[in-house]
C-alpha cells in the first residue's frame, strides 16, 4: 500500500485495493468499516471508504465462485456479478460490534446470492424448493429403476423407491416441467403449422401485473414491520409514509440527521434481512 496524500476526513488512499495482501486487509478493513460507520451515507467519504472495501475484499467472491465452477460454460462472469452483489451486501451490513471476522460473516452472503442465482435461474418457472429437490431425488430414482428393470419406471415403483406416496411423484412429476420451457414465439400447433397457422402463445398470454409483487411485497413485510422497535417503526412510517426528509425527521425527534441516517441504514437492513429469508 503506498500512501501519497490523505484521502477524506483521513483515510488513506490506496493505489490498487485489490492487491492488498490479506494479512494487511484485515487492519485496513477494520479502519474503513470504522469510518464507514460513523460517517453519512451518500458523502463522498462514505462512497470511498465502501469502494474501497468492496475491491479489497473481491478476492472472497473469487474464493467462493471456485466451488460453482462446474455448474456450467460461460457462467463464471455471472457467479462473479451476483457474488459481488453478496459482497456488497455483508459489508453494507457488517458490523465491528458482532466481534466477529469479516471473511466469516462475508462468504454467507456470498455463497447464498449465487445459489439464489441458480435457483431463480435454472428453473423456467418458479417452484418450492421441496419440489426442486424433489425433482432431482426422482431423476436419480427413474435413471436407477430404468437399469433395475430394464425399462421406464411407475409412479408406483418410483413411490416405493423414495418411500413416498404416488401423490408425491405426480406432484414431483409435474413440478419438473417447470424446469425448461418453449419460447413464446412457437405457433400454437407447433413447429409443424408455422406455415398454417401464424398465431403463437404470445398472441394469447396476458401480461404480469407489476402490481402483484408489489402486494406480494407488502404482505411479507407487514409481520416483520411489528417486530421493529416503536422508533424504528416511526422513523420508517415517517421518511416512507410521510416522505419526510433524514433532516426533518431528526428535527421531529430530536436527533441528528446522521443518527437518523444509522439507524434507518440498520433498520432497512434487518427488513431487508427478513424478506430474504422469506
Amino acid at each position: 500500500m503506498t500512501v501519497k496524500a490523505l484521502a477524506p476526513s483521513g483515510l488513506p488512499p490506496i493505489d490498487d485495493p485489490r492487491k492488498v495482501a490479506p494479512k494487511d486487509a484485515r487492519a485496513i478493513g477494520k479502519l474503513f468499516f470504522e469510518r464507514l460507520q460513523v460517517v453519512e451515507e451518500g458523502t463522498l467519504e462514505y462512497q470511498y471508504a465502501r469502494n474501497t472495501l468492496i475491491e479489497m475484499n473481491l478476492s472472497l467472491v473469487q474464493f467462493a465462485a471456485q466451488r460453482f465452477r462446474n455448474r456450467g460454460d460461460g457462467q463464471m462472469e455471472d457467479i462473479i456479478q451476483v457474488g459481488t452483489i453478496g459482497l456488497i451486501k455483508a459489508i453494507d451490513r457488517f458490523e465491528l460490534s458482532r466481534e466477529v471476522e469479516f471473511t466469516s460473516f462475508a462468504i454467507p452472503y456470498i455463497v447464498g446470492e449465487i445459489k439464489r442465482f441458480f435457483r431463480d435461474t435454472t428453473w423456467a418457472v418458479h417452484v418450492p424448493r421441496r419440489l426442486q429437490e424433489l425433482r432431482v431425488s426422482l431423476a436419480k430414482a427413474k435413471e436407477h429403476l430404468s437399469r433395475v428393470l430394464n425399462r421406464e419406471a411407475t409412479v408406483a415403483e418410483l413411490a416405493a423407491e423414495l418411500k413416498i406416496s404416488e401423490e408425491e411423484v405426480i406432484e414431483g412429476l409435474i413440478a419438473a416441467n417447470g424446469y425448461s420451457a418453449g419460447s413464446i414465439d412457437l405457433p400454437l400447433g407447433g413447429p409443424e403449422h408455422s406455415d398454417t397457422d401464424t398465431t403463437t402463445y404470445a398472441d394469447i398470454t396476458g401480461d404480469c401485473d407489476p402490481r402483484m409483487e408489489l402486494v406480494e411485497d407488502l404482505h411479507a413485510l407487514a409481520p416483520l414491520l411489528e417486530t421493529l422497535e416503536e422508533r424504528d417503526r416511526h422513523i420508517i412510517e415517517l421518511r416512507f409514509g410521510q416522505e419526510m426528509t433524514q433532516a426533518q425527521i431528526g428535527e421531529q425527534l430530536g436527533l441528528s440527521q446522521m443518527h437518523v441516517s444509522r439507524l434507518l441504514t440498520r433498520t432497512l437492513a434487518k427488513l431487508r434481512e427478513g424478506m430474504l429469508t422469506e
